[in-house]
């Protein structure tokens, strides 16, 4: 039974409707939910950069598209960094997971649509950290992220070290990722000051 921090749950899901999805049965409409529970699953592991791209992704569309569900598949992503440059790529990761964008190695499409290849972009001049725009009617907001504000205990970085160097007792151990999921959990109850929506 997987088993994992509460908090998890409480943080709000994307709701898409993918045509893709729709045309091939794979899910009633279109209409696809994803969850932090699911990203966290694909990631691997909840921390802040993980945590960060959901909510910019969630803030993002939510101000792009209204009351309207987002189009899974029809969303541009550009980022102002390059794909390997400090956290970019595992942001793109998290991003293109919900999105269905990518740069080269998407789905090719089927008689010229559906095509998920070239709807992600690095190294652009944008005013924020990522920026997503609707291939429908260009229009496009641009995200930022800082969660500097929600600082790590100062227990943290000795627990790390001790962990990582195999020194830790189970307990450290323990006590690490409580922290680490603590602060984590932090930055997902205050959403509104840690991320920033600009229209383009």
């Amino acid at each position: 039974m997987m088993k994992y921090p509460d908090y998890y749950t409480q943080i709000e899901p994307i709701i898409l409707k993918d045509d893709l999805a729709n045309f091939l049965g794979a899910f009633d409409q279109g209409l696809i939910e994803f969850t932090f529970v699911d990203i966290v699953k694909s990631a691997g592991h909840a921390c802040p950069t993980v945590l960060g791209a959901y909510l910019m992704t969630l803030q993002g569309l939510k101000a792009l598209y209204g009351k309207e569900v987002p189009k899974r598949g029809e969303i541009l992503v550009s980022f102002s960094q390059k794909e390997d440059e400090g956290v970019a790529g595992v942001i793109a990761n998290v991003v293109g997971q919900i999105t269905g964008a990518t740069v080269s190695r998407g789905f090719k499409g089927l008689a010229g649509q559906f095509d998920r290849r070239n709807l992600m972009s690095f190294e652009q001049n944008i005013e924020g950290s990522v920026c997503f725009t609707r291939i429908d009617n260009q229009e496009s907001v641009t995200v930022s992220y800082d969660a500097s504000s929600v600082p790590a205990d100062p227990e943290m970085p000795a627990l790390m070290q001790a962990s990582i160097q195999g020194l830790a007792t189970k307990e450290q151990q323990v006590r690490f990722t409580k922290l680490w999921q603590k602060r984590v959990a932090a930055i997902a109850e205050n959403v509104e000051h840690l991320v920033k929506v600009t229209r383009a």
